[in-house]
């Protein structure tokens, strides 16, 4: 079984409800585990500025899954929420289901770039993750957790008192 932390994200169509439905849909894949889910995020999006804030989450699973596997999976979890995938990058979506994080692996493949390619510079993946995360980590390209925390201050974020 490998370590693997999921991001969830959520803007549209009660991001809550849609959060929990994925932790619900991760948890019934086969030879998979939901370990542990941080707390719930309210952030500001990134991409056009008129969409509604998002509602983020880091999950963490044990899987014998393949990467690729895992990845299709989170896709089909991501279209059976509703998820229409557009030409516009960052726009609204019901469900984002990102591999930010694949046990020890740097993946370099079309479809998948592990650790994620754009972990350092979003605040609603590094603080969740670091719930999570063992103190101390080092990702697998080298970087170590606390130095991308240092450089990616905790703004626009709000930590919901929501539950799983």
């Amino acid at each position: 079984m490998e370590r693997v932390y999921i991001g969830l994200g959520s803007n549209l169509a009660d991001p809550l409800r849609q959060l929990r439905g994925a932790l619900q849909a991760l948890a019934d894949l086969p030879h998979t585990q939901v370990l542990d889910v941080s707390s719930f995020y309210v952030s500001d999006p990134l991409g056009p500025p008129d969409q509604p804030r998002y509602v983020n989450a880091v999950a963490v699973l044990a899987t014998t899954l393949a990467p690729l596997e895992l990845l299709d999976a989170l896709q089909m979890i991501e279209f059976a929420q509703g998820r229409e995938r557009k030409a516009e990058r960052w726009g609204p979506r019901t469900l984002d289901l990102d591999i930010l994080l694949f046990g020890d692996r740097v993946i370099h493949e079309p479809r998948l770039q592990v650790p994620h390619y754009h972990l350092q510079e979003r605040a609603f993946v590094l603080y969740p993750l670091a719930e999570l995360a063992p103190a101390h980590l080092r990702l697998a390209d080298g970087r170590n957790l606390d130095d991308l925390l240092a450089a990616c201050p905790f703004r626009g974020l709000e930590r919901l008192d929501e539950t799983v």
